[in-house]
């Protein structure tokens, strides 16, 4: 949603801050915040004029007329606000249909005025600009300010003046107020536009001799502009309607919906209900509200809520889980359903999204079945038969009543099952599996072209009509009719690879000549070229830096489709309406600012450009062109035989609905000729009578369907155009979102302009409308299909429409990808790992969640060990384990390792390659030698050799014993890190029979040699073998084999790894320069001829 609500404090406040005015605004910030847990005292202190002024309370609730339902206390004193409080505060009351408790309230300073000193002033947005209304007489009983105020509207971008409002606003305001006025109402403008406000209102405006008064003031501000507002609004709460609670499960998944790219929205309307629903979807989960209102649900409906957008696995799981939670906390008697609906989804992995779902089920198995908890599913979409499998058979395995749909059924059809208004077919017909499309199943490997991009009904030439129409001079450029032909070509500006593919398979299958695809726009990297696949061949496709490039190279193209963040959107949609070439531009991101959106449709109707979006998901011609995911996978094509046109055309402004669009008329006509989702947004580029004008100029279309929506007055234009002649095609019509005025509080429904702020904008309204101007207007969304079918048929009986034979299209290889991820071909996996699995949701060690990891305080050594050895470590292992860390990190800058790391470090290498150097002389002879004495040590141990026979065979066959002697250290200077280490071995480990035995060398050796100890390495080594073999987490033959593969040697290289990159840093840090040894510590020994 965009325009939300703010409390009237919140509004005064950005009003406070930040008007700029000549105007002398009073009591700026003298407002208090009362709520039952206030603290009075406290509150005094904060404000000391609530001792010393005359007084105003009132609930600051968004509940409008406060002052005609009685709930404003008016001139008292802070003895009297607080008996005022008590009867009111925490108490029911009723406004309108909605009943809710007053728990929230302002306190002002009383203003004394006369009536004369009242005025009214409102600014609000459409579509074309800002509407400023202002009244001479304002407060309680304004009455209708509609038909009474004066009236100014700011077009788009345009500015107001003082002037405009004194000639237009003022003329019944006396002359010693104008000036005070006007300077007021264009400083409150432009406050207005500056922290993007979509409707502000204040009555009454109070002006006496010393200024200006705010008394009363209602605003909404464009919530999508938080990140350009951000600095200036803080952190905004927006809250619920009067009537309705805030739940924390609400504010939970508004937290999930921030943090996503995808859209999730929950609203409870009566957690007591029996009636819950899951629907995928904006526009769906309005008609399923609808269809559940219809069929006498209302008032057991719990939720309205959707989840779209491809939200991953633990998003839908997290989402599924919150509504689970919420139906079975309070028991219903005739049990409760839970309706898990949708569309046909353009590209939510339908099976990833179920697979969340399923989890939550599981996890919520008891309660659902104590709950009596019946549940219905019907969905279509990218692999959507694997995700009705999954759902069908957790119905089977747990008992839980699952009754499970696809496409082949109507969608709202399962809301009647699920309400009692209609049987349950025992085996619901399935339609085929995702591959049956996609394999080759005809002789012919490719329909001629010929037959494919005609019209289905007519003959060919009729696609290719009507060019952009030629714009009189001063006059804006006039909008082609025909978008899309089919050898129209596009950029893409976004990498948006897979809507590419989607993009190039249609054209394909629709037998093009060429990709509609010319080149892709992508700031982020240099120019390149991208793979792609064209049928069965792969092609390269430019990708371009910088637009500009791309306009000049590819003067053939004249379509932008644009997956541009909502940040960046309209600087790129306005960098490409500066190209002549470009007449379509489809704009797919949700949120971009309304004010930016209006500038956008301003210059577009500038210049000619037709504007599909925002917040769309495209549009399609069959036979001939489609925007990114429109129409989803291939499947889903060439089901709904998107890949030849038929007579039916379409406009809505759900993507989602869309599809199921798509789905309906393949089934009930010959197909569809062209379709457009113009965007759930409050201002779409383009409007409903846009394309329904487009689609009646079009010869190749026979009838039209509109799929419109609460809110707005677009579909009166369909309306006036029936009437007069304009629209003489048959047009069915629904609009959606007729359950609105069933509910007692106001519901924001999944798209921003879906909401009404006058009767006339409701969907019951204007589907009475359009019924009377001659549309055909089904009861119900149910019946929409066989509305469709009755017009079509008609059409077909009276010779309008002649349906052609149908001829298959050419089939295209399904990818790789899409083909494992149904389950249709295996192939051995290039790499095994099994120690770590980063694909989920969460960071998972050795099948242990990183937040488990943390929460469990495991420390550097019990990663070490899930890593390592895949095993969860006793703590005194995990802690032995960082001492060996902390004692190897380093020995000083001459042993081999730290010099050849400096001697690069000064050479001007990076990190990576000094510390790649020292790590390279670690070996036998530095620091490697802790698995040669461990393999040395166990061996001889295991075979019985005594330690003096084990010193002496080692002397007999010429070999160094590992782990023994040090150039330093000796056994009367011993090495303090052994010392430590040793303590806490012997402390802890349950046996040292290993360590017992080289010590028992090491007193053999250190006789014949003072510094023949048992060394770092050594001891680490033999250590490492008795906790490996005792430590109860590993056989014997799996702790010889961590030996044998040099585990024990890692444990150097990690360590020292530390003290190599401190010698590093060091040397950086100390800005030594180029290291050359000197000659007098280099022996030169040259042969005697040579020296000569």
């Amino acid at each position: 949603m965009s325009a939300k609500a703010i409390s009237e404090q919140t509004g005064k406040e950005f009003l406070y801050k930040y008007i700029c005015t000549s105007a002398a605004v009073q009591n700026r910030f003298c407002y208090a915040s009362v709520t039952p847990e206030t603290d009075w005292d406290r509150l005094t202190q904060e404000h000391p004029w609530l001792r010393t002024e005359r007084l105003v309370v009132k609930p600051d609730q968004l509940i409008k007329r406060r002052g005609k339902l009685g709930l404003v206390g008016i001139n008292l004193d802070l003895q009297e606000v607080q008996e005022w409080l008590k009867s009111h505060l925490m108490s029911e009351t009723s406004v309108g249909k909605a009943k809710g408790v007053l728990k929230n309230f302002l306190i002002e300073p009383f203003v004394p005025h006369i009536q004369e000193e009242e005025f009214y002033v409102c600014i609000y947005a459409t579509r074309e600009g800002d509407h400023v209304l202002f009244h001479h007489e304002g407060g309680v009983e304004v009455g209708d300010v509609d038909a009474k105020a004066q009236r100014l509207m700011i077009a788009v971008d345009d500015k107001l003046s003082e002037d405009q409002v004194k000639e237009q606003l003022l003329t019944h305001v006396p002359d010693d107020k104008k000036e005070v006025l006007a300077s007021f109402i264009v400083g409150l403008f432009n406050l207005y536009e500056d922290l993007y406000f979509t409707y502000l209102e204040i009555n009454p405006l109070v002006v006496t001799q010393d200024g200006v008064y705010i008394l009363d003031m209602a605003a909404k501000i464009d919530a999508t502009a938080d990140y350009i507002c951000k600095a200036k609004w803080g952190d905004v709460e927006f809250p619920p309607p009067f009537g309705r609670e805030a739940y924390p499960e609400e504010a939970y998944i508004a937290d999930l919906d921030a943090k996503s790219g995808a859209s999730l929205k929950l609203t409870l309307l009566n957690p007591r209900g029996r009636i819950w629903t899951m629907v995928a979807g904006g526009g769906a989960s309005v008609v399923y509200s609808d269809t559940i209102c219809d069929l006498g649900g209302v008032d057991e409906l719990a939720n309205y809520g959707e989840y779209s957008g491809a939200p991953s696995e633990q998003q839908t799981y997290d989402y599924a889980k919150t509504i689970l939670s919420l139906m079975t906390r309070e028991k219903h008697p005739q049990g409760k359903v839970l309706i898990i609906g949708g569309s046909i989804a353009n590209f939510t992995n339908v099976a990833a999204t179920f697979k969340g779902i399923v989890r939550a089920i599981k996890d919520y198995l008891g309660p659902l079945k104590e709950h009596e908890v019946t549940i219905f599913v019907r969905r279509g979409g990218p692999n959507y038969q694997e995700g009705l499998r999954v759902m069908g058979e957790v119905g089977k395995t747990t008992g839980i009543p699952i009754h499970v749909f696809g496409t082949e059924t109507h969608m709202t059809a399962i809301v009647g099952m699920a309400l009692g208004h209609r049987p349950i077919p025992n085996q619901p017909p399935m339609d085929a599996h995702t591959a049956n499309f996609l394999l080759n199943t005809s002789n012919s490997a490719k329909t001629p072209a010929a037959t494919r991009t005609a019209s289905f009904s007519e003959a060919r030439t009729s696609n290719d009509a009507t060019p952009a129409k030629k714009s009189k001079a001063g006059l804006p450029a006039a909008k082609a009719t025909t978008l899309f032909r089919k050898h129209t070509k596009a950029i893409v500006w976004g990498m948006q690879t897979r809507a590419v593919q989607g993009m190039l398979d249609f054209d394909y299958v629709c037998s093009r000549d060429e990709p509609s695809v010319a080149a892709m726009v992508y700031p982020f990297t240099g120019d390149h070229k991208q793979k792609f696949y064209w049928g069965h061949k792969e092609i390269l496709l430019p990708v371009y830096k910088n637009m500009a490039d791309a306009m000049k190279k590819h003067s053939e193209v004249d379509v932008l489709i644009s997956f541009a963040s909502l940040r960046s959107a309209f600087d790129s949609t306005v960098e490409a309406m500066q190209y002549s070439q470009i007449h379509t531009i489809a704009i797919i991101a949700e949120g971009i600012p309304e004010a930016q959106t209006r500038k956008i449709i301003k210059m577009a109707d500038e210049k000619g450009v037709t504007i599909i979006g925002p917040a769309t998901v495209g549009g399609i011609k069959p036979g001939c062109f489609k925007i990114g995911n429109t129409g989803g996978m291939l499947d889903n094509i060439l089901a709904s035989k998107l890949y030849r046109p038929g007579s039916v055309a379409y406009v809505s402004r759900s993507g989602g609905m869309s599809n199921e669009l798509n789905n309906i008329i393949s089934r009930t006509t010959d197909g569809v000729y062209e379709g457009v989702a113009i965007g759930g947004d409050r201002y779409p580029g383009s409007t409903f009578m846009d394309h329904v004008l487009r689609y009646q100029d079009t010869p190749g279309i026979k009838m039209i369907v509109v799929l419109g929506e609460i809110g707005g007055t677009e579909e009166y234009k369909i309306c006036h155009g029936i009437r007069e002649g304009r629209i003489t095609k048959p047009v069915v019509c629904w609009c959606i979102g007729t359950c609105a005025t069933m509910f007692a509080s106001e519901v924001q429904f999944g798209h921003a302009g879906a909401c009404a702020n006058q009767a006339s904008e409701t969907a019951i309204a204007k589907n009475q409308a359009l019924r009377d101007a001659g549309a055909y207007v089904p009861k119900s969304f149910d019946e929409l299909g066989d509305v469709i079918r009755t017009v079509y048929d008609e059409l077909v009986a009276n010779g309008t429409i002649i349906p052609a034979q149908e001829v298959p299209p050419p089939t295209v290889p399904m990818d790789y990808s899409w083909a494992r991820e149904l389950g249709l071909i295996r192939k051995p996996a290039s790499f095994m790992t099994s120690i770590c699995d980063e694909r989920g949701q969460e960071l998972i060690y050795a099948g242990m969640p990183i937040t488990e990891v943390f929460k469990e305080e495991m420390g550097l050594g019990g990663v070490l060990g899930l890593l390592w050895f895949q095993r969860r470590l006793p703590r005194y292992a995990c802690q032995f384990i960082e001492m060996c860390l902390m004692v190897t990190a380093d020995h000083g800058p001459a042993v081999s390792g730290a010099h050849n790391t400096i001697v690069c470090a000064r050479a001007g290498k990076d990190l990576i390659s000094s510390l790649t150097s020292g790590l390279l002389t670690i070996g036998d002879r530095f620091g490697g030698a802790l698995d040669a004495a461990a393999k040395q040590f166990s061996k001889a141990f295991d075979s019985g050799m005594l330690p003096m026979e084990f010193v002496n065979k080692m002397k007999k066959d010429g070999k160094l014993i590992m782990g023994i002697g040090h150039r330093v250290k000796s056994i009367n200077n011993p090495d303090m890190r052994v010392q430590i280490l040793k303590d806490f071995v012997k402390q802890h480990f349950p046996s040292t029979q290993l360590l017992d035995y080289a010590l028992d060398v090491e007193k053999i050796t250190t006789s014949k040699k003072p510094n023949l100890i048992l060394n770092v390495d050594g001891f680490i080594g033999v250590a490492f073998v008795d906790l490996l073999r005792t430590c109860g987490g590993f056989t014997r033959d799996e702790a010889d084999e961590f030996v044998e593969i040099g585990a024990l040697n890692g444990i150097f290289v990690l360590g020292r790894s530390m003290g190599f990159i401190g010698h590093y840093l060091d040397q950086k840090r100390l800005k030594q320069g180029l290291y050359r040894h000197p000659w007098d510590d280099i022996s030169y020994v040259l042969p005697e001829h040579m020296s000569m």
